[in-house]
């Protein structure tokens, strides 16, 4: 235990951007936490992490890393290269395992709603966005109308490489704490894909009756779960 608190930084995955935390940092700033929000770059497993890990280690004391969707496969790694790291919160995320990929575990339960039909392809680049008729329905559907259209136009496009590359390595969450909130009405990744990881990974789970951008919709739970893990290690 140290006296210091933590730091909370937030990474955001993909089809999005830092102001997902827009509602949630200013609840963890209230409560006396420095908060950084790392912009996930979105190319790739190895080099995302490569950055976020060079955000975390430029932080003096403790962190308390978390992941939005794909971004929770990013801490996983990045945690491993940044020994400050001491929880994993991961926010309607990937917990990966050695030798899975986003698509994969997506696509093991039933549910998700992401896929060929609902995004388009930057053929040129490799990149992969929501299309904006179904952003609302995959990823926002408990957003206001007005804020989901604004967020699938502002959305972040990611390589087709980053969510189809295996793993590589032992998960940062084998060796650090974790906690997990699982998004119940979640169309991006199934809620039962995310409970398996969670229990598999030994989270300290919460549930919540949200969509896949619960940091938008539900930013108090977020916040909430964010601050039990930061108590837990300051």
């Amino acid at each position: 235990m140290s006296n210091q608190k933590p730091t909370i930084v937030l990474v955001h995955g993909a089809f999005a951007d830092s102001s997902s935390w827009n509602g949630v940092v200013p609840k963890l700033r209230e409560q006396g936490y420095r908060v950084l929000a790392a912009a996930n770059p979105l190319r790739g497993i190895e080099s995302d992490a490569d950055y976020v890990s060079d955000v975390v280690n430029g932080v003096d004391g403790p962190v308390v890393l978390a992941g939005h969707s794909y971004g929770g496969v990013v801490i996983s790694r990045a945690a491993t290269t940044a020994p400050n790291v001491k929880a994993l919160v991961y926010v309607a995320a990937f917990q990966p395992e050695a030798g899975e990929s986003v698509f994969e575990l997506s696509g093991r339960f039933e549910g998700g709603k992401l896929g060929p039909d609902t995004t388009n392809v930057l053929a040129a680049q490799g990149e992969l966005s929501i299309k904006p008729e179904n952003f609302s329905d995959v990823f926002a559907a408990d957003v206001p109308a007005e804020t989901a259209d604004v967020m699938a136009v502002t959305q972040r496009p990611v390589t087709e490489r980053a969510l189809a590359t295996p793993f590589d390595g032992e998960p940062a969450w084998k060796n650090l704490p974790s906690w997990a909130l699982i998004a119940e009405q979640d169309h991006a990744i199934p809620a039962a894909a995310q409970a398996f990881m969670a229990e598999r990974a030994g989270s300290e789970v919460t549930r919540v009756e949200a969509s896949h951008a619960v940091s938008v919709s539900r930013p108090d739970v977020v916040a909430e779960v964010l601050l039990a893990a930061a108590a837990k290690v300051a």
